[in-house]
């Protein structure tokens, strides 16, 4: 019987700068508000835009970056899969919240950053990458993973960086 594929792919603005929070064993982990945008003409011929709200989470060192390098209005690339959360409010009613767990975030818009819009890639460690592995999830991250020997900060190849340009690679589905 085949395995489900739960894979989410967003390219939005932040609605918001991202909140950096660290877990109580030291663990960073990054909110992120994403609105992408859509838009398609009704029946009266008038042009109609529409926004929809993702929250992402980033973990890890992913997350450090992302808190530190990203602000409201940035326009970014996430890659990840749907995550749903339980818990009790203060009335005891249970309560759920869908988010999106990053596991690659590559900045697209400029705000002046320069070589420093590549750091935010993720390519969850596999063949390369800066052997971090958003797989492993909050829990599980270990930090005395070190970088592959001649790999490049910021994920296998998944990106380009010369001197202060930034250019994804052709893969990319947009």
């Amino acid at each position: 019987m085949a395995r489900g594929v739960n894979k989410v792919i967003l390219v939005g603005n932040l609605g918001q700068d991202p909140e950096l929070n660290y877990t109580n064993s030291g663990t960073a982990v990054c909110n992120m508000r994403i609105a992408t945008s859509d838009s398609y003409t009704n029946r009266d011929g008038e042009r109609v835009d529409t926004t929809e709200w993702h929250d992402v989470v980033a973990w890890a060192r992913l997350g450090e970056t992302c808190g530190e390098y990203l602000s409201k209005g940035r326009q970014i690339y996430v890659e990840g899969s749907l995550q749903t959360r339980s818990w009790e409010d203060r009335d005891g009613n249970k309560r759920y919240s869908t988010e999106v767990k990053a596991r690659e975030v590559v900045f697209l818009s400029g705000d002046g950053q320069g070589a420093r819009q590549g750091r935010g890639q993720n390519r969850g460690g596999r063949g390369g990458g800066d052997g971090m592995n958003q797989d492993q999830g909050p829990g599980g991250f270990d930090q005395s993973r070190q970088p592959r020997k001649g790999s490049q900060q910021g994920g296998g190849g998944g990106q380009q960086q010369q001197g202060d340009s930034f250019e994804p690679d052709d893969d990319l589905p947009f």
